[in-house]
């Protein structure tokens, strides 16, 4: 089926990306014959669109920054094929196709340094303008805390939509295959980033970034949690 003719409201929602539908539908074709391939595509497609009926409308569809390539509506199809093929995926499987979507324009970025107090500035500013975007759409509730030099960014949301989603649905076991990205993609930056809790296990996301030679991290060392969750101490 072709994604156009999928049945939601097209005005307060937008269609899984491009990279996404690829992602998904390759994943199909390492686990069913390629007889059944279309039908469970077309499973994962009607699951979505069920997903969206009665979803909140004021997202702002396409032209919300956040519902591009591995934003809101990618991680609602991720979690249609969750439901959908939960019975051959895997966590590793999930976590991998958020990488594969999150990942490459981070990849592009790999000259920045965090450790250098120019390119720490430049991510600042990256966030502020994030939470302007934030603010428009009252999607993602973010703070972001005055820059300091010589120390960490920190930012924080106290709402997520993927994470009520899930939340709503009965999917937060997937939730930290989708939100462990943030770790790999603050790593191409020669970046860390040091959380405690997120939106799905508490009341806040918090997000302090560091450069990846920063003595801050020694102080608060990494571990997975028993949901999965990348966190730190």
């Amino acid at each position: 089926m072709k994604g156009k003719k999928l049945l939601f409201d097209r005005k307060s929602h937008a269609l899984y990306s491009r990279p996404c539908k690829k992602e998904i539908q390759a994943k199909i074709a390492l686990h069913y014959p390629e007889a059944e391939r279309e039908t469970i595509w077309e499973k994962v497609q009607r699951q979505y669109a069920d997903f969206l009926f009665d979803w909140r409308t004021d997202l702002g569809g396409k032209r919300n920054f956040h519902n591009g390539v591995g934003g809101t509506y990618d991680c609602i199809a991720i979690m249609s094929y969750y439901t959908v093929c939960k019975a051959v995926t895997s966590f590793r499987e999930i976590e991998e196709m958020e990488e594969n979507l999150i990942l490459p324009i981070f990849r592009r970025l790999r000259f920045v340094d965090c450790n250098k107090p120019f390119w720490r500035k430049l991510m600042y500013k990256a966030f502020v303008r994030a939470k302007g975007g934030c603010d428009k759409w009252h999607d993602y509730e973010m703070t972001v805390a005055p820059y300091e030099n010589a120390k960490p960014i920190y930012y924080e949301f106290t709402s997520c939509p993927a994470a009520e989603f899930a939340i709503r649905h009965g999917l937060t076991d997937i939730m930290p295959a989708l939100c462990n990205v943030d770790y790999a993609s603050m790593e191409l930056l020669h970046a860390r980033l040091v959380r405690t809790t997120t939106c799905v296990d508490g009341c806040r996301c918090d997000y302090t970034i560091c450069g990846d030679k920063d003595q801050y991290l020694k102080e608060h060392p990494e571990y997975r949690d028993e949901a999965g969750f990348r966190k730190n101490k």
